[in-house]
C-alpha cells in the first residue's frame, strides 16, 4: 500500500483517520469501528463493503 495513498485516505463516514492493518489487508476507522477492504492493493473505500469490528476485535 502507497505511504502517500495512506496519508490522504480518511473514513467515508467520520472523515476520520484509517489504521493499515496488513494482515489483515484492511483499512480500520477507530471512530466507527469499521474496516473496508484492501483488494489488490486498492482500497474498497465504500460504506457496503466495510465489515463492523465485533466488541473482541482490539483496535490500536
Amino acid at each position: 500500500m502507497d505511504k502517500k495513498l495512506l496519508e490522504i485516505l480518511v473514513c467515508p463516514i467520520c472523515k476520520g483517520p484509517l489504521v493499515y492493518k496488513r494482515e489483515q489487508q484492511e483499512l480500520i476507522c477507530k471512530a466507527d469501528r469499521l474496516a473496508y477492504p484492501v483488494r489488490d492493493d486498492i482500497p474498497v473505500m465504500l460504506e457496503d463493503e466495510a465489515r463492523e469490528l465485533g466488541a473482541e476485535e482490539e483496535v490500536k
